[in-house]
């Protein structure tokens, strides 16, 4: 079964999960810092409710053969991909500023994207 956040219990899960970070929380995968990741996903979801202007690299290709493979094929996302540069920390993305402050805007970000119920989102890039 797909898991979205339309599941309320899931959403709850992934809001606990959230709330065990801390600034020292050690990396598990990539280069982000947690407060940086935060900022990252916080940038993500303003992005796909159309409050920042995104980049695309999608291509016919990337948009059905791709995201097949990533959303449903439960192959590991490859190392050293790079992401869009307005979603990047380092570049052009939010900056961290204050970890609980910005731990709290994602929680309310997610809230406000399971409330649109699915529909007028941004295309993914």
């Amino acid at each position: 079964m797909k898991q979205t956040l339309d599941d309320p219990k899931l959403r709850a899960e992934l809001v606990a999960r959230l709330r065990r970070l801390a600034p020292e929380s050690q990396r598990r995968w990539g280069k982000m810092t947690s407060h940086q990741a935060i900022c990252h996903l916080s940038d993500s979801f303003h992005d796909m409710m159309g409050a920042r202007a995104i980049s695309s690299v999608a291509t016919p290709f990337s948009r059905t053969f791709v995201r097949w493979i990533a959303l449903h094929s439960g192959l590991p996302w490859p190392h050293g991909v790079k992401t869009r540069p307005e979603a990047d920390q380092e570049i052009g993305g939010t900056r961290p500023v204050e970890f609980s402050q910005d731990r709290r805007q994602l929680e309310a970000l997610i809230e406000q994207f399971a409330s649109r119920g699915g529909g007028d989102f941004q295309p993914h890039p």
